[in-house]
């Protein structure tokens, strides 16, 4: 699943909008709109999309021996 794909199942899970969650993340709508449509975030915005939701965001690698690396 993409990553726009993944914001917008966050939003109808936490019964926000899109422009709810970009207006708690200081971004206009229609840049937001644009971040959507591109899907290109960095961890930094991803984790301020957390935030803006009451979510958690977790991002890492784990590898075949079971360790895990946290990116954040």
């Amino acid at each position: 699943m993409r990553i726009d794909e993944q914001i917008k199942v966050l939003a109808i899970k936490t019964n926000m909008t899109l422009t709810e969650i970009g207006n708690k993340i200081d971004k206009s709508p229609q840049a937001f709109s644009q971040k959507m449509r591109r899907g290109n975030y960095t961890l930094d915005e991803l984790e301020e999309i957390a935030m803006a939701t009451g979510s958690t965001f977790h991002c890492g690698f784990e590898m075949q021996n079971g360790e895990v690396i946290k990116i954040m």
